[in-house]
């Protein structure tokens, strides 16, 4: 018994063998190297490059450059300002939605899911540029509305317009996915809670508050720590609708360090920066975890 139990254990790591051979290879080891990049001095355009030895070890020299840094500075308050907007947002939305779809008949619940999942399922290439048509001053779909109105608005050419114009292309985007879990989530709280409510007289927003909320709070933290760390992350949105106009307003964090590490050729200035965003993105998961666990 002894031995066909440890069998039975080695025959579970083998089944999880695949998983942790790619998670190493593509995971794991990336981080490690950029970690030790970010120590060093690496310069495709130096002279020591072409030699047996591109990389200098800097000691914390590419951190302390990038806190200095006025350019870094501003992209990463143009990445809080963009969390800060999305987040709560994404978040409230995709709540209100599931609710609503949730009062549906089950039948009829499939086509609102696809309707709100199908944006996810756009690549952000596609997705950015039908909305830059959207967003065009002078022959936009939204402005020749607004036109009957007597209202232009400047949607990427104004620095107050454009971060919101890429956080409502974003939820757009991604509200569909949250919603689904969030559903999900909905789908899972016993019909028991909901009939003992209504005995004591709980109806409506009543039993949205005191019983659905609290059930999904597990699902709302998923959903909260899954929406931040993406947020921080973002790039495609912003590199594609308004390439970080106007005057680097929206020019993000992720889009800064790549143009320092591929157009610059600073590899290890920009795997630096990179690992103060990965510190900033698990102190703000932490923090979550904090205020939103169960007792």
């Amino acid at each position: 018994m002894k031995s066909r139990s440890r069998r039975i254990d080695f025959t579970g790591y083998l089944f999880l063998l695949p998983y942790i051979i790619l998670f190493t290879f593509f995971l794991i080891l990336p981080l490690a190297y950029g970690l030790w990049l970010s120590f060093m001095r690496y310069e495709l355009t130096s002279p020591e490059a072409a030699g047996s030895h591109p990389a200098t070890f800097v000691g914390l020299a590419n951190y302390r450059e990038a806190l200095a840094d006025s350019w870094f500075r501003q992209s990463f308050f143009a990445t809080l300002r963009f969390v800060g907007m999305t987040c709560p947002a994404t978040l409230i939305l995709s709540l209100l939605i599931a609710l609503a779809i949730s009062t549906i008949p089950d039948r009829r619940q499939q086509i609102y899911r696809l309707a709100i999942f199908l944006p996810t399922m756009i690549t952000i290439s596609v997705a950015g540029l039908v909305w830059r048509w959207f967003y065009a001053p002078e022959f936009g779909v939204f402005n020749a509305f607004l036109a009957h109105f007597g209202v232009k608005i400047p949607w990427l050419t104004d620095t107050h317009w454009a971060m919101k114009s890429i956080v409502i292309m974003t939820l757009w985007w991604t509200v569909g996915g949250p919603v689904i879990i969030l559903l999900a989530g909905i789908r899972q709280i016993p019909d028991a809670y909901y009939e003992a409510a209504a005995i004591d007289g709980a109806v409506g927003w009543r039993r949205t508050f005191h019983i659905t909320l609290p059930s999904l709070r597990p699902v709302l933290l998923f959903v909260v720590v899954l929406n931040v760390i993406g947020a921080f992350q973002v790039f495609g949105q912003p590199y594609v609708i308004t390439t970080g106009l106007p005057e680097r307003s929206t020019e993000v964090l992720l889009m800064y360090i790549y143009d320092v590490s591929f157009n610059n050729f600073r590899l290890g200035y920009g795997a630096a920066m990179s690992w103060i965003l990965f510190l900033v993105i698990a102190i703000f998961s932490l923090i979550q975890f904090r205020l939103l666990r169960e007792k």
